[in-house]
């Protein structure tokens, strides 16, 4: 294959005392606004998709990812006074659309529909809150998949669009003060005019917004120390009495305040102020605050604080589980309900307040559970149950009855009962017993083309879910397989711990465990097993693909960080040194440089078919990594296996992504998948 010219240069630093090459940094320009970034992009993307459009399978998998996505997707509802409201996208839509019921059995009225916002389906509502008495919205919206927020406020009952815009909103949550008077938020200052894809992401702070005031007039309501970086986000109980506030420097943890909003100064009150461990109000009763920690308990615990006492101390009051990681926490209908990950799947417990046991919620499957949405004084509360075979359901739950209902379960257009789904254990490299789900049809019984994804960073776990699209490459006769790896949440803050920082090189070993195991018991074709993961995903595949690239057949790195040596150096890439390290620190330096795949790609040596799929509005992880890094495997020696770059436009990280443009994306990625594993994909048809 002929790639198109990539231009070098003689770009050297020295490192504590080690001379770093970086002959593609021209590349980190903006391909907006460099026109030699911008022509390079074109060139690539051009060929790759050229590429794409001609692989026997591209045809059948888009067709038939349309199908399977073709179904009602909705989220739990959020009651506020006798309304209930709920997003839906009835199935190929670009973007869901904002609905709100008028009591339990209401005909559905549309609030906002973000479809005819833009051309292109790419501008998206992102964040939303609704007053506590149901009358007003607070609504962010999201241009291109940037990380950016516009927000603003619709009247609820006319359906009007009010005056207030606030600008600058980033990482931020929506919640109102109790009388709907107005909301809090968090945002950094104006970046400088031309310089909004990379601005510093200093100054995040939280304010204050009246209704019916202008943005300059919000009210500075707490601002991080200076020269530190921190993410701060609010949230107010549902008495409105308290705003909690928590701030984290990006991994390890977060500290923790309280307003009490009856004060009229509303001074922030520290309760933690390290970033050790992490910290979250569940709930509270009055001045008694429901907390959830893994201080001193790596897999977490629910502790009480009485702020009204004269010395207040954390009290436990649901100690630590051997056999499960605490996931989220509700105080709904006068009840405690704690979810936990047992070997990543979910489990949910029921306490009296005082924290005596009460049962549990019984789930209909293995899968998972969560997003509980209800009041601490109301019997009625929902969530959400979906597994690797179960479609994504909305079900109501009577506290007090203890009575599970059906409130939304879609049709779908897959026979599931053709689909088994199981849990796996695997011995990683130094023996961490390592958990891992693996899907497929029931009719499969020999070594087939294999999928593995993976992710293993910041605390985040890999639970079961729905997915029209693992269910499309599962259908045509593949193998899909999920590793639990370390870096992950699924065995509380040790578990994550293991897989950072210093620790990193055991995510890539668990990995690379999976990749065996799945060979050597005849899940995974010989020849056939294709890797996949987005963001820190994207680093794992990337790494692993250097430091044992026979392995696989194919590789699937998205929106990857793959230069970690100036990670940090872009947008709120600062953010990720708690996981990753400080590559100005000479101890992490060389840890980071270990795996890097920028700097680690082997050449000489035999590489899998790789596709690197960015878009070029992505402000989180900027594309820069994925050009780079596509530039250095092309001029190595590597085999005959294609190399190649996807470059999707008005595209971000993956939220707010346009439906077409996500199935496109996927049928390109399947299609790839399979013509480098050997999926026939054609018998399917």
């Amino acid at each position: 294959m002929i790639y198109p010219d990539t231009r070098r240069t003689d770009t050297v630093e020295e490192h504590f005392g080690t001379a770093v090459v970086d002959p593609y940094r021209w590349l980190e320009g903006d391909a907006r606004g460099h026109v030699e970034v911008a022509d390079w992009v074109r060139a690539q993307d051009a060929l790759a998709r050229a590429y794409l459009a001609r692989l026997p399978g591209r045809d059948h998998f888009r067709r038939r990812l349309a199908e399977l996505f073709d179904h009602a997707r909705l989220t739990a509802p959020e009651k506020r006074g006798e309304r209930y409201f709920f997003t839906r996208n009835p199935g190929l839509e670009n973007q869901a659309v904002l609905l709100v019921r008028e009591g339990p059995h209401g005909a559905d009225r549309v609030l906002l529909d973000p479809n005819p916002w833009s051309d292109d389906g790419a501008t998206a509502l992102a964040e939303w809150a609704v007053s506590a008495d149901g009358r007003s919205l607070a609504f962010a919206t999201q241009e291109a998949g940037s990380d950016w927020r516009t927000i603003r406020v619709l009247d609820v009952e006319s359906g009007d669009t009010l005056p207030d815009v606030l600008a600058w909103a980033r990482f931020t949550t929506l919640a109102w003060a109790r009388d709907g008077s107005g909301f809090f938020y968090a945002r950094f200052p104006a970046p400088p005019e031309g310089n909004v894809f990379d601005a510093p992401v200093t100054d995040h702070s939280i304010y204050f917004h009246v209704l019916g005031t202008s943005q300059a007039e919000d009210r500075l309501v707490r601002a991080p120390p200076t020269g530190q970086l921190l993410i701060q986000t609010v949230s107010v109980t549902p008495d409105g009495r308290y705003a909690v506030i928590a701030s984290t420097p990006g991994a390890g943890g977060n500290a923790l305040a309280i307003i009490d909003l009856q004060d009229p100064n509303w001074t922030p009150r520290p309760l933690i102020q390290a970033y050790d461990h992490n910290w979250s109000v569940v709930g509270n009763q009055g001045t008694r605050l429901f907390l959830a920690t893994d201080d001193g308990a790596e897999r977490g615990k629910i502790v009480t604080l009485d702020l009204a006492a004269t010395e207040p101390r954390f009290v436990e009051l649901i100690a630590e589980r051997e056999d499960g990681t605490l996931n989220d926490a509700a105080l709904l209908g006068g009840h405690l309900l704690v979810t936990y990950l047992v070997d990543a799947k979910t489990e949910i417990r029921r306490h009296r307040l005082d924290g005596t046991p009460d049962g549990t919620v019984a789930l209909p499957g293995l899968g998972t559970a969560g997003g509980f949405r209800g009041r601490p004084d109301d019997d009625e509360a929902f969530f959400v149950f979906t597994g690797h075979n179960a479609p994504t359901t909305i079900y109501r739950y009577a506290v007090a009855r203890r009575l599970l209902t059906i409130w939304d379960r879609p049709e779908v257009a897959i026979d599931l009962e053709r689909i088994v789904v199981e849990q796996r254990f695997y011995a990683s490299k130094d023996g961490t017993r390592v958990p891992m789900f693996v899907v497929r049809r029931a009719d499969l019984q020999t070594p087939a083309p294999t999928l593995l994804y993976g992710y293993g960073g910041y605390g985040i776990s890999m639970v079961p879910y729905y997915s029209p699209a693992v269910l499309a490459w599962v259908e045509a006769g593949g193998v899909y397989a999920v590793a639990n790896l370390r870096g992950g949440g699924e065995y509380g803050k040790a578990w994550h711990d293991a897989g950072r920082l210093a620790n990193k090189q055991n995510v890539f070993d668990d990995f690379i465990a999976a990749a065996e195991y799945l060979k050597r018991e005849g899940i995974a074709s010989a020849e056939g097993l294709a890797i996949q993961g987005e963001s820190n995903g994207g680093l794992l595949v990337a790494a692993v693909v250097n430091q044992r690239p026979e392995l696989f057949a194919a590789a699937l790195p998205g929106v990857g960080v793959l230069d970690m040596l100036r990670f940090a150096r872009f947008t709120n890439g600062q953010f990720w040194i708690g996981d990753y390290g400080d590559p100005e620190k000479e101890a992490d330096f060389r840890n980071l440089l270990s795996y890097s795949p920028y700097h680690t790609i082997r050449s000489g040596r035999a590489y899998p078919a790789l596709l690197v799929t960015t878009a070029d509005t992505d402000d989180r992880v900027v594309p820069a990594h994925s050009f780079k890094y596509v530039a250095a495997l092309q001029s190595a020696d590597l085999g005959d296996r294609p190399r190649l770059l996807r470059v999707d436009t008005r595209a971000g990280h993956g939220a707010g992504k346009p439906i077409g443009k996500a199935l496109d994306e996927l049928a390109d990625l399947w299609a790839f998948a399979a013509r480098w594993t050997g999926l026939a994909v054609e018998a399917a048809d």
